[in-house]
């Protein structure tokens, strides 16, 4: 157990990376949809820029922290088998079930806008970027707080949060309608 910490802090550090880049992809395919519907040769100019950009972003240091981040997860529950018995544990990994799910449907939103396929809108994105936000949420107050009682009030504090997110989603909609610049 002497390389317990390390291997948790490595953990955390994937975990964190990974969540940045999640955060930013669907950032990225905003501004590609939008591109997309711009005219020549502004739509190629930003399209290319963005496509490299997200194939960096996507390759470099997403993928890689999402498989270090699970990987350095199951050799902590090795090392801490007696995890797997506790149901704060079985509700965390619940969650880091959809947020693979999340990450696979953003590839496939990654594969469809890299062939130039635009089948979302850029609306749909920003309120899709806010999915890793709710799961980040959730673990944390999993993790921290490790009672099915307590998390409770986490599960409300995430419809808060949503609630929040959304009103602020509307309100900058407008801003934008005003303002498309903003």
């Amino acid at each position: 157990m002497e390389y317990y910490d390390y291997i948790k802090s490595f953990h955390l550090i994937f975990v964190i990376t990974w969540f940045a880049g999640l955060f930013y992809i669907p950032r990225l395919f905003v501004y590609q949809i939008e591109a997309f519907h711009k005219p020549s040769p502004e739509k190629e100019i930003l399209g290319k820029q963005l496509k490299l950009m997200a194939k960096r972003l996507w390759f470099i240091i997403t993928w890689p922290s999402a498989i270090l981040a699970v990987g350095f997860a199951v050799w902590l529950l090795i090392l801490i088998p007696e995890w797997l018995q506790q149901s704060w544990m079985h509700v965390k990994l619940a969650f880091v079930v959809l947020l693979v799910i999340y990450h696979l449907k953003t590839h496939q939103f990654y594969k469809q806008l890299q062939n130039d396929i635009v089948k979302t809108s850029s609306n749909f994105m920003r309120i899709w970027n806010e999915g890793a936000t709710f799961i980040l949420f959730a673990v944390v107050f999993l993790v921290i707080l490790k009672s099915a009682i307590n998390w409770i009030w986490g599960v409300v504090s995430i419809l808060v949060l949503g609630v929040l997110l959304m009103l602020g989603f509307k309100l900058y909609k407008r801003i934008r309608e005003k303002n498309p610049e903003a």
